[in-house]
């Protein structure tokens, strides 16, 4: 086991959820967004949200060897985006004939992005983030106190 596992898990989870963070102030700046992509139809649609999957790392393979071998299972190797895919529920609809994308009955489609929803998850995000930094600093820490143990 190295001494920088518990540096390397955190790291991982700094990144996804960086990531994740990236990918809310995205959803957040197209809230309004009415055309974003073209459909199979060749008709603009608007911006859908955006959702961030996590998983555990896949365990390496000296883990496994490890575990053949009937040594202890290896702590766990991280955190990973698995991926990124869009909000399948409904746009939303209002009632607005000035507005440029209305359709001839005078609605347009809106994102699916809910700002307060987004909100959440960016604090959420922000939260873990922080926590994983704290872990980051006391690994260190820990390391630097082990070091001068050794003087």
């Amino acid at each position: 086991m190295s001494i920088f596992n518990a540096i390397n898990t955190s790291a991982s989870a700094l990144t996804a959820q960086r990531l994740r963070m990236d990918t809310v102030s995205s959803n957040i700046a197209n809230a309004d967004t009415t055309r974003a992509t073209m459909n199979e139809n060749g008709e603009y649609e608007p911006y859908r949200r955006k959702l961030v999957s996590l998983e555990a790392k896949t365990p390496s393979f000296d883990s496994f060897l490890q575990k053949a071998a009937g040594k202890t299972s290896s702590p766990g190797q991280g955190v990973r985006v698995s991926e990124i895919s869009e909000d399948e529920e409904p746009f939303k609809v209002v009632y607005n004939p000035n507005h440029p994308d209305a359709n001839q009955d005078g609605y347009v489609q809106l994102p699916n992005v809910d700002p307060l929803e987004e909100m959440v998850d960016l604090m959420s995000a922000s939260r873990s983030y922080e926590a994983n930094v704290t872990s980051v600093n006391a690994t260190k820490s820990m390391l630097l106190k082990a070091l001068e143990i050794g003087k």
